[in-house]
């Protein structure tokens, strides 16, 4: 089980605790958090999180197979299939990536903004 996620923040149960999230819906915020979370920003985790932060230091004709790469290695761990990364111009010159997984067979397509 897993503390549910919105916008950044835990999700309050209403009752003085927090509400949780099991099976897919877990596993989509692990998925979240793992791509969202810059990789070595916890001292005792330092491969937890991604590199997707630092694409906007590469060259634009490379962005592509980067963020396949910095995808996959952070998901790296979670019982998912990676199929493919989809990574597009977002809104005031930001990045939006897709990052299309399979989990058991279901798919479980994934798009953040990187800023």
């Amino acid at each position: 089980m897993e503390l549910k996620l919105q916008s950044g923040d835990y999700v309050p149960d209403g009752a003085g605790g927090l509400l949780r999230v099991e099976g897919r819906e877990a596993l989509l915020q692990r998925v979240l958090f793992r791509l969202a979370a810059r990789r070595g920003a916890f001292p005792f985790l330092p491969e937890l999180g991604s590199r997707l932060w630092q694409l906007g230091a590469i060259p634009p004709a490379q962005r592509q197979a980067a963020a396949a790469q910095y995808a996959a290695e952070a998901l790296t761990g979670e019982a998912l299939a990676v199929e493919f990364v989809e990574l597009r111009p977002g809104a005031e010159g930001t990045l939006a990536l897709t990052v299309n997984c399979v989990w058991q067979g279901e798919p479980l397509p994934v798009t953040i903004e990187i800023v």
